[in-house]
């Protein structure tokens, strides 16, 4: 499964904006916009549930390569928020208490680590509704 970089609204606007340049003209009678943003949302949702259906089947399966890939990014997303906000500073601080000068310490590329994370995240909130559902842990 490939991570991209535009959300389901932007996909939206595209189909909107093919649909304008193959007819030449906007949506005008607002009963037809209506009915097209009901189906574009319809769309979306079955996007969405598509999606849901894949992360269960990928949860669910015993091989740990399948359904252990998002805990261990996870994981690594918490690995490296500690490192840059907590150790990074403290190591930085101390060095600096020391006297020691010059000390170049390994950065994060958070560019692409902060949309891996929040892909992540989005996907985790499926989670804390299932909480919040009381859905038992099927582990």
């Amino acid at each position: 499964m490939a991570l991209v970089n535009f959300s389901l609204g932007d996909i939206g606007e595209l189909a909107k904006e093919l649909r304008e340049a193959i007819t030449g003209k906007a949506i005008e009678d607002p009963q037809k916009k209506m009915e097209y943003l009901l189906k574009l949302k319809e769309l979306e949702q079955a996007v969405d549930l598509g999606q849901i259906e894949i992360n269960k089947a990928e949860a669910s399966n015993p091989n740990l390569f399948t359904s252990g890939w998002r805990p261990a990014i996870g994981c690594i997303g918490a690995l490296a928020l500690g490192y840059h906000f907590i150790l990074y500073p403290i190591a930085l601080f101390v060095s600096e208490l020391y006297g020691v000068r010059g000390i170049e310490l390994p950065t994060v590329d958070f560019g692409t680590l902060f949309n891996l994370i929040l892909a992540m995240l989005g996907f985790g909130g499926l989670r804390t509704y299932e909480k919040i559902k009381n859905v038992q842990n099927r582990h």
